[in-house]
């Protein structure tokens, strides 16, 4: 059964309107036949079997918390593997049929869809992308616009007073710009974050600068527009990503909410002016999940439903996913009280359905 949502996650997280005290409710069981199902198999260490997960760096400790609960508290008789070479790059592997799960910090692209394996699509949490700087850098809140001038298609080679310009241009007003090169260290091609920071910060603004016929765009070699400068080496580990910036004065880049939380002090998170409201907004649980953050977006696991019924521990591992294994995964996959931000009832329920309904 294939399961594909087409809503944009910052769209999403605008809807939800809900407060922090329903994050804690969203991770308690759901009540429904999956948690049932889930704590029966507690009770039995008799599953067997193995399980190849791949996909998103920024989902992957998610799953790998998951696993190692689930091979403590359900079976140790399964053996799972997970990597994070990247969304994109995983979908290569899934759609195959050559591994079981996907991890996913976006929807899977209609090009990807073709020739894929049954899937069901499974919401599990929310991020926010965390642009970041050195902590020398004077930045304190940026706009979309400044986004756009420091990492978007007219930005290659740009110094940091050239991005002032151009932001100016394009109608910002932030102040306190430092000087100097800028040195973007952030994800690449591979990884979801990477995709998911172009749909939400730039498509957009280089797409109707081109059509004003400001500049004109390239094109990649599926003949698809690029809109971000590519004048950088892209890093596959968030954590590289974290390190390059708190050792490099003009570094700027992104990753993941979660990565840039258990980072500390190492590098300065932005604050992003939320156009609506006009106020400078930090990535947190709250702004994420009330949609407040500008720069959010849905994390997602993708399972091939044709391997449920041939492997009993894939149906085993997801149940416990959803069920126990949640609150740990999401909430405390850094350690407790650092993680990402867990699905409020609602939308949970929605998740357990479409796993049960994928079952049939």
């Amino acid at each position: 059964m294939k399961s594909k949502q087409t809503s944009s996650p910052l769209s999403l997280l605008l809807s939800l309107g809900i407060v922090l005290s329903l994050l804690t409710a969203g991770c308690s069981s759901s009540g429904n036949s999956s948690s049932d199902t889930a704590s029966g198999e507690q009770a039995s260490s008799n599953i067997s079997g193995v399980i190849s997960i791949s996909g998103s760096s920024t989902v992957e400790p998610i799953s790998t918390r998951v696993k190692e609960t689930y091979n403590e508290n359900v079976s140790n008789k399964v053996e799972i593997t997970v990597n994070g070479p990247g969304t994109s790059a995983g979908f290569r592997e899934f759609c195959p049929g050559n591994t079981d799960i996907n991890d996913a910090s976006r929807t899977i692209k209609p090009k990807e869809l073709e020739n894929c394996v049954p899937f069901v699509e499974l919401k599990v949490a929310f991020d926010g992308i965390a642009v970041m700087v050195n902590p020398s850098n004077p930045l304190e809140c940026i706009s979309k616009q400044d986004l756009y001038a420091i990492t978007g298609p007219e930005s290659e080679n740009n110094t940091w007073a050239q991005a002032n310009a151009l932001a100016n241009e394009l109608g910002s007003s932030t102040t306190g710009w430092p000087s100097g090169t800028i040195e973007i260290i952030a994800p690449g091609t591979e990884s979801g974050t990477y995709g998911s920071y172009i749909e939400i910060v730039l498509e957009k603004a280089a797409e109707e600068r081109a059509e004003e016929g400001q500049i004109l765009l390239k094109q990649d070699e599926n003949g698809d527009d690029i809109f971000i400068r590519t004048d950088f080496a892209g890093q596959p580990d968030d954590n590289v990503i974290i390190e390059g910036i708190a050792s490099s004065t003009n570094g700027f880049g992104w990753v993941g909410f979660a990565f840039a939380s258990a980072a500390g002090d190492a590098v300065k998170v932005l604050k992003v002016l939320n156009p609506e409201t006009g106020e400078c907004v930090a990535p947190s649980l709250e702004t994420i999940a009330d949609g407040s953050y500008p720069v959010s977006r849905s994390l997602y696991i993708y399972v091939n439903t044709d391997k449920i019924t041939t492997n009993p521990a894939l149906e085993s591992y997801v149940n416990y996913f959803l069920n126990d294994g949640y609150k740990d995964g999401v909430e405390n996959a850094f350690g407790p009280g650092v993680g990402y931000v867990a699905l409020p009832p609602d939308v949970k329920s929605e998740t357990d359905a479409a796993w049960e309904q994928a079952k049939k």
